[in-house]
């Protein structure tokens, strides 16, 4: 069986993280795309967005964002202009996938992540190292999970969300659209669409900016 030529975009923290996860049987990395024509790298080839017009049989895994930028990742993953079906999902080998859990395209899983039984990562998810997704929980679309993360049973993360390393999401808990839950928050109670949470028990920064 033939590998599929695989490109990331881009060339950031999170693509060169998800080379330790890509599964070298399945996969051949042709390199990066990247919109800085000044970045540089040393063991990788760097493409602008133009040869995925020019190479149809690529694959894409697209893993932009920051807590800085996390509200652009939707706009900027669409602008690239590729049909779902070219974008890949790749899971480190140490990851623990239970047999029915649901995971979409253009998801990257990375080491140490947990996903139990009946758990739904949507479409163009991220999460970091030694996170859990616990039962019944499900994981919206466009959404980053830091490191260490632990999402309860039944909790329902929202689109386009950043949830921060160390954060714990009670069970049952449901996160609104477009939210950050800072580094080592602890979310006790359910949280509106475009809200900023830090803290113990996390509280809404919007709140008290008003």
């Amino acid at each position: 069986m033939s590998r599929k030529k695989l490109v990331i975009f881009p060339y950031n923290g999170n693509g060169i993280e998800a080379l330790d996860c890509i599964n070298d049987d399945e996969f051949e990395l042709i390199g990066f795309i990247d919109d800085d024509t000044n970045k540089k790298s040393e063991n990788h080839r760097l493409f602008s967005r133009d040869i995925l017009s020019q190479d149809l049989d690529l694959y894409l895994l697209a893993v932009p964002g920051s807590p800085a930028s996390f509200l652009q990742r939707e706009s900027v993953i669409q602008s690239l202009g590729v049909d779902e079906k070219r974008f890949v999902s790749v899971i480190h080998p140490s990851a623990s996938i239970g047999k029915a859990a649901q995971i979409g395209y253009n998801c990257l899983v990375m080491a140490g992540v947990v996903i139990t039984s009946n758990a739904v990562l949507r479409n163009h998810v991220c999460i970091l190292p030694n996170s859990v997704v616990h039962h019944d929980s499900v994981v919206g679309d466009f959404t980053l999970i830091g490191s260490n993360v632990v999402i309860a049973g039944g909790s329902r993360i929202g689109r386009n969300c950043y949830i921060g390393s160390g954060t714990n999401i009670i069970n049952g808990i449901a996160i609104g659209d477009f939210s950050l839950i800072g580094m080592g928050s602890n979310v006790i109670k359910n949280v509106a669409d475009n809200a900023k949470m830090v803290g113990n028990p996390a509280r809404n920064l919007n709140f008290f900016s008003q």
